[in-house]
């Protein structure tokens, strides 16, 4: 389907709303709305008030006459943040809603693809380009399709004071001469020109799921020699990653120094950097449970929850600045933030209804003039700016604002180095479903492999071949003396595949499973076997 102008326009405010059909612009007391095209394929959405607390936008297309695919179709959509190995290709749902893009294809492709890769199969694509001002999700129906624009500050309305909010620019495309996972990384590309990634392919080793956070400056050094051994020889040094658990308060800020077990942050980078591995370093940002982050007014944590600090007051970006700045200056060259999206909003992705906030939920950030996603942004930015050139993993991040923010993402809910049914349901499923991103929007890091007694080393030894040949990045959390040399030489072999990242991937029964077995890597049909 080609971009046109929406067939409905809805602003939804505080206490009412106001609808138009047609047209491309309407103004209405102190608000107006405007759709701009900008070519064949995007259209710009802008919206101004005064005083009126804005909410939502609603936009409807009606489907014309060979618009779309009709007949056996599957529907791809995207998750708000980390995918729980939930995507999947289903059939047309209209309560269903999907964050930032969509796909639909005819469903016979895969069928075909599996014998024939070259097959090609038609789809179309709905989406907004990375990094909106506003959250953005889609319903589809047999009759046409919605894009609801969330233009709120928490759960509340907006205020924009009589500025103008570039809330989305929507894109559409149709493919008909390539694959339907072809068509998903171009689309990808579309939505997003300016992604930014590491200098090098980041790989390497840590320590949380065998450790679960019980761990020391010495044992940190042990991981690091482990790595520095697996990786001997390779021009692209591996990353040694600490977990939680560094930091004084358990999963809590504040993050100025490391506790009892790590008694100098600084010295530890330093000695893992000596053997020839890149230090690395995991932390929570907005948390303050224990309420021990110094100099933190009232008014700068969340009224949602005063165990968070809220980030659109300046005083905790400068905060967030200073941490940042302070653990680079203490020599780590890759920090992975994590958990913002649930500390700001309270919910697991998996959890939401329909957005990010609750629809009953009116609570409202320091800064009422801005959107929550405009507020999200400028976090991800400051972190960026204080960061410097090290590398910046984020995690429960938001996936469309994140990218050209973040060199990687996580882009799935965590495995595990206890229960190998949880890295099958999260880790191959994200890998598959959210390799069109990758090297688009940042290099799509699918979580570790954890190497413990409690997860068989016939499954194991799949998953760290798949990772290794993703082109994706490879972190492995190894307990140590576990392995056998055979299985060492396996890691080792892994790790030199992947430091250089240049293999192709992709999954071919995506559509019948959410679990892929069929894949083609280089060009070459490969299965993994997950199941017994």
């Amino acid at each position: 389907m080609k971009i046109r102008l929406p067939d409905k326009q809805t602003v939804i405010y505080e206490g009412g709303k106001v609808e138009r059909i047609g047209g491309n612009s309407f103004t209405e007391n102190d608000v107006s709305l405007s759709c701009v095209k900008y070519g064949s394929d995007k259209m710009g959405v802008k919206i101004q008030a005064d005083k009126t607390p804005l909410k939502y936008i609603v936009l409807r297309w009606n489907f014309r006459e060979n618009e779309v695919i009709t007949g056996s179709t599957k529907v791809l959509g995207d998750e708000w943040e980390r995918a729980y190995g939930t995507m999947e290709w289903r059939s047309i749902n209209p309560d269903v809603f999907m964050p930032w893009y969509f796909l639909i294809s005819n469903s016979s492709c895969c069928e075909n693809i599996i014998n024939n890769p070259y097959f090609i199969c038609r789809t179309c694509a709905f989406g907004v380009r990375v990094r909106p001002n506003s959250f953005c999700y889609w319903n589809l129906d047999s009759a046409g399709v919605t894009l609801w624009i969330d233009i709120r500050n928490g759960g509340a309305g907006v205020l924009l004071g009589g500025r103008t909010l570039e809330a989305a620019t929507v894109v559409f495309r149709e493919y008909s001469d390539i694959s339907a996972f072809e068509a998903a990384r171009s689309f990808c590309s579309k939505m997003c020109d300016d992604g930014i990634f590491p200098e090098e392919p980041v790989y390497g080793s840590n320590n949380w799921y065998y450790a679960y956070g019980k761990s020391s400056h010495e044992e940190i050094l042990r991981d690091a020699s482990i790595v520095a051994d697996y990786t001997k020889g390779l021009k692209n040094r591996p990353y040694m990653v600490i977990d939680d658990g560094w930091q004084p308060n358990n999963c809590d800020g504040p993050w100025h120094k490391g506790n009892q077990k790590f008694p100098d942050m600084k010295r530890l980078a330093e000695e893992i950097t000596k053997m020839d591995v890149k230090p690395g370093i995991w932390i929570r940002y907005l948390s303050d449970a224990n309420h021990k982050t110094p100099n933190i007014k009232d008014e700068s944590r969340l009224k949602r929850n005063n165990s968070v600090l809220d980030p659109s007051h300046p005083e905790v970006i400068g905060h967030i600045k200073e941490d940042t700045k302070r653990i680079v200056d203490w020599g780590y060259r890759l920090i992975k933030h994590d958990y913002s999206t649930f500390d700001i909003f309270g919910a697991w992705g998996c959890n939401l209804k329909k957005s990010l906030a609750d629809e009953d939920d009116s609570w409202s950030f320091y800064d009422r003039g801005r959107t929550s996603a405009e507020i999200i942004l400028d976090f991800y930015r400051a972190i960026k700016d204080a960061a410097g050139d090290a590398v910046i993993i984020g995690c429960n991040t938001i996936s469309h604002l994140c990218a050209g923010l973040v060199q990687v993402n996580r882009t799935g809910d965590d495995t595990s180095g206890k229960d190998w049914l949880r890295t099958r349901k999260f880790g191959i499923n994200t890998l598959a479903f959210r390799l069109p991103q990758n090297n688009i929007f940042y290099a799509c890091d699918a979580d570790c492999v954890g190497i413990t007694e409690l997860v068989p080393w016939e499954k194991n030894r799949l998953w760290l071949k798949l990772l290794s040949i993703s082109g994706s990045p490879l972190f492995v959390s190894c307990k140590p003396d576990i392995l056998s040399n055979d299985q060492a030489q396996e890691v080792r072999e892994a790790f030199a595949v992947n430091s250089v990242q240049q293999d192709t991937l992709v999954p071919v029964d995506w559509v019948e499973t959410t679990c892929p077995q069929k894949w083609i890597h280089n060009g070459n049909k490969v299965v993994f076997p997950w199941f017994d």
